[in-house]
């Protein structure tokens, strides 16, 4: 495949991507803060919705018409396919929010092709924004139109961000989910003593920590815990934003089962201090 093909294909597999994420925010947002929306528990005592599933069935139907040779693998039907090509989805990553009315919820999808992340978008429709990046392309952000859905033309309504220029940890501004992982994971004092060395910690969590890090308004951001389906997104708008995201123990991309952000300028300095094993 020449350059022409690859950067053609490339644009077909991100305009993709902001479709399927338009399918997603109308079903999404018809059952946000809706009074019958439907709850339950999985096996592994997480919650999850109504909307979590419609979501992630509507992402599948689309690419199923639009991509059937491809995989997908989804947080909660699992993988289908074994193509090297392979979308995975985050329906609805924050449902805990987004069962109690809280706006910090978005839809993760991203494309992996031969173990590398190529595509990610990050819409969040309740907060009216979304994050788009392509490997050599480069990372935006945008505001999303009024109505959920309604065909976002993101080529047009883009702008590029790029991650902070801070240097150094007592200047820089941290972003989490929680303490508890940390704890449990026998590394809480590690993750107190870098608290302690940063400028400023806020636990904005889930997605939002990381597209902060993307558009410089954050400069780092780390959890304990994670799934390959909470990250895939996050990982080419970070680093085509100019940062770097591995997971604790320094490996690239969202392999892992937990992961920092930053700027670049920082991830050694934090990898140090947490001493991840």
């Amino acid at each position: 495949m020449d350059a022409t093909t690859n950067t053609s294909s490339k644009s077909a597999d991100l305009a993709l991507a902001h479709a399927l994420a338009d399918f997603a925010d109308r079903v999404t947002m018809s059952r946000f803060r809706s009074p019958d929306l439907q709850v339950a528990t999985k096996d592994n005592l997480t919650p999850v919705t109504d909307a979590d599933r419609a979501a992630e069935a509507a992402i599948r139907e689309e690419l199923a018409v639009r991509r059937p040779d491809d995989s997908v693998y989804g947080e909660e039907m699992g993988t289908t396919g074994d193509s090297s090509r392979m979308w995975i989805i985050d329906p609805i990553d924050g449902t805990k929010n987004f069962l109690r009315g809280v706006p910090v919820w978005a839809t993760l999808i991203a494309l992996v092709e031969d173990g590398e992340v190529t595509v990610g978008v990050v819409s969040a429709p309740a907060l009216s924004r979304r994050w788009w990046a392509a490997t050599s392309v480069g990372a935006y952000s945008s505001g999303l139109p009024q109505q959920a859905g309604s065909g976002f033309d993101y080529e047009e309504s883009g702008e590029r961000i790029h991650v902070s220029n801070i240097d150094k940890l007592a200047d820089a501004s941290l972003s989490y989910s929680s303490l508890t992982g940390w704890k449990e994971r026998g590394r809480l004092p590690q993750f107190l003593e870098l608290t302690e060395k940063v400028w400023r910690t806020r636990a904005y969590g889930d997605f939002w920590s990381y597209m902060m890090v993307a558009e410089g308004i954050v400069d780092l951001a780390a959890e304990p815990e994670l799934e390959t389906y909470d990250m895939a997104a996050l990982v080419p708008i970070v680093v085509e934003a100019g940062g770097r995201f591995t997971s604790l123990a320094g490996a690239p991309g969202p392999w892992g089962e937990n992961a920092i952000a930053s700027n670049g300028l920082l991830h050694d300095d934090v990898l140090a201090l947490l001493d991840w094993e």
